[in-house]
């Protein structure tokens, strides 16, 4: 991997949290106006999974040299330029509506989210505190949920042709860029260099590694192909707004419980109880019969589905110290990204079967729940003591 450098704790939250919350309102809405807006723009409604893959592939490659961006540049200037790459990203999809270019430039955007997301994960956990660590990333993801699930409203109140969805998100990234570009105290200093090479993931907690995986896989298609298999159902399709809301306002109100649960349990049996409380709502899903518990199980999957990796990359970093916490948030990143790829993919060629999409999510949370229940026991076996005196007494 490639070098990256120590912060100091003391870093200012409010340029990394506003310019994060405005990214989340506007990507949150591009993500799920994306597929609706195919057929507006002349293009197969096939399409949703491989842009979902592209944008997933573009992170995939952007968690391999974001940390060098942000060492050369320095988190503010890195957030500036990331922003406003993801901000071109979107004009070219309105200026070039073609497959390989809409294809192309997802690739790109992916590659500056997931700058980002390097850029405010680092800013926010490097300090030497696990407990705090965990507050923080409550934090993030609260404000990325949230404004994800602010987004999702957009489809409702602007609709998913024309210009007018586009021009809001472009408005909403050209505000993210402010906080950053105008505040210049508060940002982490750069000091000394610190990589941790790829093969480094074999030296981090499994569970981790996996729960980021997973995550991927899951949040891929889950970001990627839900707005499409909500549209699809007759007494569903004027609501996928607000259960698209619905499942990332999951990931909002759970982040609190699980900062709390955290620090004072197993992180993989923590993991482990999200995969199945998840593997229940997808159950609750396909049998439910009325809005009220179909929102219901939407808000529950979001909470499971979000949950996981922030639980994972706390996990990956507990004990570490602060000169590795960049690198090791662009290796878990990495890991989000494969899963993110592959996901979208696998969950694609399942969307023609009558409820495929459920039964992939379903598939993923109940083996996921299984590993990690066999990853808790393993860590919580008793040692055994050996009290046989020593040779020659």
């Amino acid at each position: 991997m490639s070098d990256v450098t120590v912060i100091r704790s003391g870093n200012s939250l409010f340029v990394p949290v506003a310019g994060l919350s405005l990214f989340a309102v506007a990507s949150g809405f591009l993500m799920s106006l994306l597929p609706l807006s195919l057929p507006y723009f002349g293009l197969d409604k096939s399409l949703a999974a491989y842009l979902a893959s592209a944008f997933y592939a573009g992170m995939l490659s952007g968690a391999l040299v974001s940390a060098r961006i942000v060492s050369q540049l320095g988190h503010r200037h890195a957030f500036v330029v990331f922003l406003l790459a993801l901000l071109t990203s979107v004009i070219g999809l309105l200026a070039i509506p073609n497959e390989i270019a809409w294809l192309t430039l997802r690739v790109v955007a992916g590659l500056a989210s997931a700058g980002i997301y390097v850029v405010v994960e680092s800013w926010l956990l490097l300090v030497d505190d696990d407990r705090q660590r965990a507050k923080r990333l409550g934090l993030y993801m609260t404000a990325l949920y949230g404004g994800s699930a602010l987004g999702q409203l957009g489809i409702g109140q602007l609709g998913t042709t024309g210009f007018l969805p586009y021009g809001a998100i472009l408005a909403l990234l050209a505000l993210a860029v402010l906080p950053p570009l105008l505040v210049k105290r508060g940002a982490p200093i750069l000091e000394v260099h610190d990589p941790v090479p790829l093969k480094a993931l074999r030296r981090l907690s499994r569970p981790a590694v996996i729960g980021c995986l997973v995550s991927g896989l899951v949040l891929g298609p889950l970001y990627g192909l839900m707005p499409l298999y909500i549209h699809n159902q007759p007494w569903l399709s004027e609501h996928t707004g607000a259960l698209m809301a619905m499942v990332i306002l999951g990931g909002m109100v759970v982040q609190p419980i699980t900062g709390y649960l955290s620090p004072r349990m197993s992180k993989s049996l923590l993991m482990s109880l999200l995969c199945g409380v998840g593997t229940l709502a997808v159950a609750g899903m396909l049998s439910a019969d009325d809005l009220l518990m179909t929102s219901a199980c939407y808000l529950v999957l979001g909470a499971c589905a979000f949950a996981l990796y922030p639980v994972a990359i706390t996990q990956a970093c507990q004990g570490e110290d602060s000169a590795r916490i960049v690198s090791i948030t662009e290796l878990m990143l990495l890991c989000y990204g494969v899963g993110s790829v592959v996901g979208p993919l696998v969950a694609g060629q399942m969307t023609p079967l009558r409820d495929g999409l459920p039964l992939y999510l379903g598939t993923c949370l109940a083996a996921t729940c299984i590993y990690m229940l066999i990853m808790a026991a393993r860590a919580t076996k008793p040692v055994s003591i050996n009290m046989d005196p020593p040779s020659g007494e």
